[in-house]
């Protein structure tokens, strides 16, 4: 990080782009926090991007268990979960709007699709993962698939939840940006397209750190969830 910044300095001291500085940034940033708008906007932000993001991942994980176990599901699941895929959540902005009114309804829902179609995918390719050795074996002792499930195939697959969860996350945090854009009177994103109007590019730059810190906070967390619940799995050092 120190270094990172100081390249930030070098860059505007040296004047090689119209950006603000360090200092300049968090001078910003002080008179943001002391007015009160920084830890409101950052608490309207955070509650949407969890809300949709608790939502996407609480769905997202059984339907993913869902297509990756039994193949019915996933030849009736499948298809439209691939199709909505390569639908951008942004693009499903003016649906929202018209169907969910103006509220924080539609940046909900916009950020819960993100979050939701990124870690579907990678909770079933888990599921179809799991080292068929090991369920045979299991199988061949006696166990039935209600024992099977719970005990072989979802501590398998937890690896790649909790990176289809990473990644759900880092889909919530870039999709708030433009969910604010739905008449939001607050968050993160409302306060960089505001600052955007008046050309406030101090304003835009505290936002934009704010949300790299939180979501890389978030992320850290996540890790540390990550080596709690897969411990046993092999990892590079």
């Amino acid at each position: 990080f120190a270094v990172g910044i100081a390249v930030w300095w070098a860059i505007t001291a040296a004047k090689l782009v119209v950006l603000p500085g360090p200092l300049e940034v968090a001078s910003k940033a002080v008179d943001l926090i002391a007015s009160g708008q920084l830890p409101l906007d950052i608490l309207a932000s955070l509650k949407r991007v969890l809300t949709g993001f608790l939502l996407g991942v609480a769905l997202a994980i059984p339907v993913g268990f869902l297509m990756g176990w039994y193949q019915v599901a996933r030849a009736l699941i499948e298809p439209y979960v691939q199709f909505f895929r390569m639908i951008p959540p942004l693009a499903v902005i003016p649906l929202a709007i018209v169907t969910l009114g103006i509220d924080e309804a539609p940046k909900i829902f916009v950020i819960f699709l993100a979050s939701f179609l990124s870690c579907v995918v990678a909770t079933y390719q888990g599921v179809i993962s799991v080292d068929r050795t090991l369920i045979n074996a299991a199988r061949v002792l006696g166990a039935s698939d209600a024992v099977i499930f719970p005990r072989v195939v979802i501590p398998a697959s937890t690896p790649f939840i909790l990176v289809g969860v990473r990644i759900g996350l880092g889909s919530a945090w870039a999709t708030v940006v433009a969910a604010e854009l739905i008449a939001a009177q607050s968050g993160l994103g409302f306060r960089m397209q505001q600052a955007q109007l008046f050309y406030d590019l101090p304003t835009i730059f505290v936002s934009l750190v704010t949300i790299g810190i939180l979501g890389l906070l978030m992320d850290r967390g996540l890790q540390v969830l990550d080596r709690r619940l897969t411990h046993w799995q092999e990892r590079a050092r």
